[in-house]
């Protein structure tokens, strides 16, 4: 969930591990709990901020069974726990800037994590705002190339209302205001297109390369850790070179 080599993240948390797959599938569960709350209702026809998370859930090859336990379990009474959205705004190492999205029970758990392993493999927290005027908040739909047309998903995707298109060997990445993403992400589901990832994410205006093979790897166990951590649902970042570190 974060950065710019977008596709290579889908890629990895598709093939992730049992235990890796159960804590997104966790952390999406967490996510329509705040729509469910949010909406008004467990019932995603009558919630579009559900019906986005749902559509998240698919992307993320999240099991119907899971999607309809996690709308029973916070739903009505049922939804007894009690989830805060707080975004905590950092640096990694480089000058590389970092926002983590949290949903939490406890804030000043969350805040002593993330405080932790931001000083720990970065270059601290920061207050909010610090680096946030570096990205934009954006609706990014990426759909696997495959044999797709482009010029006809293109113009498909402006018809429903997006407002930028781009492609490469892999995919093909869409992008909306936020405000527009459910309807566009609804009016390509019913023209036939399948999601690798649909989500609001923020999206760096720039992006600073690593070239210090010390700095690459606590960069890497930063976002690994923040990740890792049950509060965290996003991390996003401007590190461009993410993929060229291995180790």
């Amino acid at each position: 969930m974060s950065g710019h080599s977008k596709w290579h993240n889908i890629a990895k948390k598709k093939g992730a591990n049992d235990a890796k797959k159960a804590k997104i599938f966790t952390k999406i569960g967490r996510e329509m709990a705040i729509a469910i709350k949010e909406g008004g209702s467990a019932n995603p026809d009558n919630n579009s901020r559900l019906r986005d998370v749902i559509a998240k859930a698919k992307a993320n090859n999240m099991p119907n069974d899971n999607i309809k336990r996690s709308l029973d379990k916070y739903s009505g009474a049922n939804g007894a726990i009690e989830y805060e959205a707080i975004t905590y705004e950092g640096y990694g190492v480089g000058g590389v800037a970092v926002i983590v999205e949290t949903l939490t029970d406890n804030r000043n758990r969350t805040a002593s994590d993330v405080r932790h392993l931001l000083d720990k493999y970065g270059a601290g927290m920061g207050a909010t705002g610090c680096v946030g005027w570096q990205f934009d908040r954006k609706g990014v739909i990426i759909i696997e190339r495959g044999e797709l047309d482009e010029d006809e998903t293109m113009m498909t995707a402006l018809d429903s209302g997006a407002d930028d298109f781009q492609s490469d060997e892999e995919t093909f990445q869409i992008y909306t205001d936020p405000a527009e993403f459910g309807a566009v992400r609804e009016a390509l589901e019913k023209a036939g297109f399948e999601f690798a990832s649909a989500e609001i994410e923020m999206v760096p205006q720039n992006y600073i390369t690593l070239s210090n093979e010390d700095d690459m790897a606590k960069m890497r166990k930063l976002l690994d850790n923040l990740e890792d951590n049950d509060d965290v649902q996003s991390v996003w970042h401007n590190w461009e070179n993410e993929d060229d570190y291995e180790g």
